[in-house]
């Protein structure tokens, strides 16, 4: 009985990669890294503040806490979307990535009347290539942060 694949686009496709270089040995799956800062930790905080996974580092979503606290920098969504945008360069700087490498963002807002005042702090951390981007209104952030904001980069 043939298998289901045998006349597929995918078989053919699986064939035709895997004679671009038949005598390579076929790459070795790295497990994820769960990277999880010592502030992080010492906040007994339930998550990964990123995962490096196939070149890519997946971050959790960044609020606009000052570093090694739950506090939030005070002066409203301006002054917690730069923290947020800073806090997010920092876990990337110390992960052996940067800012030039965010591929993609997505921002959750408290309040999307607000989204307006959030672009004009966003759009000063890119001032060339420009992530693509989701945002979106909630119904509630923690510690009742204006803005949460998480990216994915390239590694």
């Amino acid at each position: 009985m043939p298998s289901l694949l045998s006349n597929s686009p995918l078989a053919s496709l699986i064939f035709a990669v895997s004679m671009l270089n038949p005598t390579a040995a076929p790459a070795e799956a790295v497990p994820p890294e769960y990277l999880q800062s010592t502030q992080t930790r010492a906040l007994a905080l339930p998550f990964s503040d990123a995962v490096r996974a196939n070149g890519m580092l997946y971050l959790s979503g960044q609020i606009g806490n000052l570093p090694g606290t739950t506090d939030l920098a005070p002066g409203g969504i301006k002054a917690e979307a730069r923290q947020a945008l800073d806090n997010i360069r920092s876990l990337l700087d110390n992960n052996g990535s940067s800012m030039a490498q965010i591929i993609r963002c997505t921002v959750m807002l408290a309040d999307i009347a607000e989204w307006p005042a959030f672009n004009s702090v966003y759009v000063t951390y890119f001032p060339d290539n420009k992530p693509a981007r989701s945002a979106f209104a909630t119904s509630g952030l923690a510690f009742g942060a204006r803005v949460e904001i998480e990216c994915l980069a390239a590694d």
